[in-house]
């Protein structure tokens, strides 16, 4: 393997890093999959629908980990989550569950933040591993193809994959910053005065 090649480092990278932040959300996989998108719109040395379909793989396994870890011992992780939880409001997740819950595990992986809460959730919840798998694959579809489209903006806007890298990053970060906004607002919204 030659080192030097950047796609010798960046497939890994992509992989590595979304799997890792998948996990344990140190990573801004976001960032990843758009400064690899922004990479391989500027340059020869990654293919688009490799970074995206190695940003999809890094985020599946990672989702089914990040599940199936509290899934195995779910009484502990059911008694962990609902410790301070009202049963009537254990008893309305449980049937928002059963009533929506690949949407909510689509909706968990778009918005920032949300997915790790969403899947340990669906653990304690004993949500089926039947119902979770394909709602979590296309889950990570629709965010790897969205996060690349940050990274095709910019890499189409600049000819420099550094300068493209670095615009992807900044709109990786917007849309996170303006989401999270977004919600306190409408929780905000919600609460009585």
């Amino acid at each position: 393997m030659n080192w030097t090649d950047p796609a010798a480092i960046g497939y890994p990278a992509v992989f590595g890093g979304v799997l890792l932040g998948s996990i344990v959300p140190i990573v801004p996989t976001g960032a990843v999959v758009g400064a690899a998108a922004a990479v391989a719109t500027t340059t020869g040395h990654l293919s688009l629908p490799l970074v995206i379909v190695l940003a999809v793989l890094g985020a599946y396994v990672g989702d089914v980990v990040t599940f199936g870890i509290p899934r195995l011992g779910s009484e502990a992780a059911f008694r962990w989550i609902s410790r301070r939880q009202p049963a009537e409001r254990l008893e309305k997740a449980r049937e928002q569950f059963a009533r929506r819950g690949w949407q909510l595990v689509v909706i968990g992986r778009l918005v920032p933040a949300g997915r790790i809460p969403v899947l340990l959730a669906a653990a304690a919840l004993s949500y089926p591993w039947r119902r979770l798998l394909p709602a979590a694959l296309g889950a990570c579809v629709l965010w790897a193809c969205a996060y690349a489209v940050l990274g095709i903006v910019s890499g189409g806007i600049f000819d420099s994959p550094l300068i493209a890298t670095l615009l992807a990053t900044v709109l990786v970060l917007l849309v996170t910053v303006l989401a999270n906004l977004i919600a306190r607002w409408r929780r905000k919204t919600k609460e009585p005065v």
